[in-house]
């Protein structure tokens, strides 16, 4: 039996507040940092109020009321489908929204907490885009320090060698919460291992690209800061290498962070469907890069 968050993909969503694009994938990352239901729908608000956010990849989502609120108030909010997988024990997870019907879920190639990394194959002007969505755990209880991690990790690192068979021909995008961050981080943070730099650079190794590092390579930012009040790049959005140069905006967003809505940034990235060449002989409008981007879940 499906739970009641996953049946309303079945329901009609009231209309979106803004016209998803059909040239340009434009997904929003938002870590929801497991909310209760009231805040669940000031986030949800915040969400459908961003003009680019067709798709809305969601970490950190609750497994119980809080979750359930903020997928039922996505769907009001106008997005008409929305993957929300349930953990067979409790955990958290990861949701997928999206704006449009045609958007589907797909079989997680990741094989350990298959809650955390759903997956969808959704169709926007006529071309199919692969989403995965992830959330790692973080390091865990001191009795069972970083198990949970490095066996989700390990799931990933196999998993993106089946990407290409899981959606075969079409640009590829991987968002969500690492909990590691790259070699080189500013400010640098000693406690992490080799076995996370390695995870980091496992999906360069698969043929994927740092959306964010491709438009600002030198640039230090952060998406979550500790008590003491250190930066960590841990939101990261990558894509098929082959489709990095239609990358038109990659950028962080401190406006969740700072209203209180998350204690993460949320992060966005456009990508355009069209060849630019091709786009300016058919004389179409290019995507407005100052639009935020947003996916939902089916």
């Amino acid at each position: 039996m499906t739970s009641p968050a996953e049946q309303l993909s079945l329901l009609a969503a009231d209309a979106p507040a803004h016209r998803p694009a059909r040239d340009a994938v434009r997904l929003l990352l938002f870590n929801a940092q497991h909310a209760s239901p009231q805040r669940s729908r000031r986030q949800a608000a915040w969400i459908a109020g961003q003009a680019s956010a067709d798709i809305a990849v969601l970490t950190e989502v609750s497994p119980t009321h809080g979750g359930d609120a903020l997928v039922t108030a996505l769907h009001e909010r106008g997005y008409a489908t929305v993957i929300a997988p349930q953990p067979q024990e409790r955990d958290y997870r990861t949701v997928i929204a999206c704006r449009t019907t045609d958007a589907h879920p797909v079989e997680s190639p990741v094989t350990v907490m298959p809650h955390r990394a759903p997956a969808a194959r959704i169709t926007i002007g006529g071309h199919d885009v692969g989403i995965l969505g992830l959330y790692v755990p973080s390091r865990g209880p001191k009795e069972a320090r970083n198990v949970a991690k490095r066996a989700f990790q390990d799931a990933v690192t196999e998993a993106l060698l089946k990407l290409d068979s899981v959606f075969p021909q079409m640009p590829m995008i991987i968002a969500g919460d690492l909990n590691v961050i790259e070699r080189g981080h500013q400010p640098p943070h000693k406690v992490f291992g080799a076995w996370e730099y390695a995870f980091y650079d496992s999906f360069q190794a698969t043929g994927l690209t740092d959306a964010f590092r491709h438009l600002h390579p030198d640039e230090a930012a952060h998406s979550w800061y500790g008590r003491s009040g250190n930066g960590f790049r841990f939101d990261h959005i990558h894509l098929t290498h082959t489709h990095a140069a239609h990358i038109i905006t990659c950028d962080y967003h401190h406006e969740p962070r700072k209203n209180d809505l998350s204690d993460h940034a949320a992060m966005t990235v456009q990508l355009r469907l069209t060849n630019p060449d091709t786009e300016a002989e058919s004389g179409s409008a290019a995507p407005d890069p100052e639009a935020v981007i947003k996916m939902p879940p089916p």
